[in-house]
């Protein structure tokens, strides 16, 4: 019969093992080739980029960072803000989360839920639907995490994908789509979402080339 210190003995040398696997993984994290977020293209279509400034505190962060103004120069003074973050592990996500940033520079929810972006020759994903105001603002926001090809609405089921690909691939880079829309004096929020999503199937197969699948 085994003793008890020699079971004793075998977890902790097994606990030790796997703390000291799980350490040497986490030094050597895969981190795949990726096209530079700053060479998305400006211009699209009738869409014109303007890139807008992004504050130091996410600047000195782990990641890399798009911020840009899309105008569309086929109508009367509509614009599309397009946000790109490409992190190389889930906690340098904790800084970047929509709904904390949003809230921070003083925008409130008035509305949120999920919708399901669709796309011919794409399978359908969910993404985050906010109707947010500030004062007498309103604006209009898509939003949605992706892990190695997969789009999701919930940073949950993004920490399970984050974990699994950790275990079998030794990744855990992600990515945060977000796109946002002002309510132009007289629009309703369904004015702005077909603004959106016109927008959103034309960066969408876009996105591929520059988040790593």
């Amino acid at each position: 019969m085994i003793s008890w210190n020699a079971r004793f003995m075998a977890v902790a040398m097994l606990l030790a093992g796997t703390a000291l696997f799980l350490q040497v993984r986490a030094r050597n994290k895969f981190v795949p080739p990726q096209i530079a977020l700053a060479s998305f293209p400006v211009e699209f279509q009738s869409w014109v980029g303007v890139d807008l400034p992004i504050p130091d505190e996410i600047l000195k962060s782990h990641g890399e960072f798009l911020q840009r103004m899309y105008k569309n120069q086929s109508a009367r003074d509509a614009f599309v803000d397009l946000y790109l973050a490409y992190l190389p592990s889930r906690p340098n996500l904790i800084n970047h989360l929509p709904k904390d940033c949003l809230e921070g520079s003083g925008w409130l929810p008035v509305e949120s839920g999920i919708t399901t972006l669709a796309f011919l020759g794409d399978a359908p994903f969910p993404v985050n639907r906010y109707l947010i105001a500030r004062g007498e603002e309103r604006q209009l926001v898509l939003f949605w995490y992706s892990v190695r090809g997969r789009r999701v609405a919930s940073v949950s089921e993004m920490d399970f994908y984050l974990v699994l690909d950790a275990l079998r691939l030794n990744r855990s880079d992600n990515a945060l789509v977000r796109m946002n829309t002002e309510l132009l004096p007289g629009e309703e929020p369904g004015d702005a979402e077909r603004r959106l999503l016109a927008f959103a199937g034309l960066v969408n197969p876009l996105l591929k080339k520059y988040i790593p699948q």
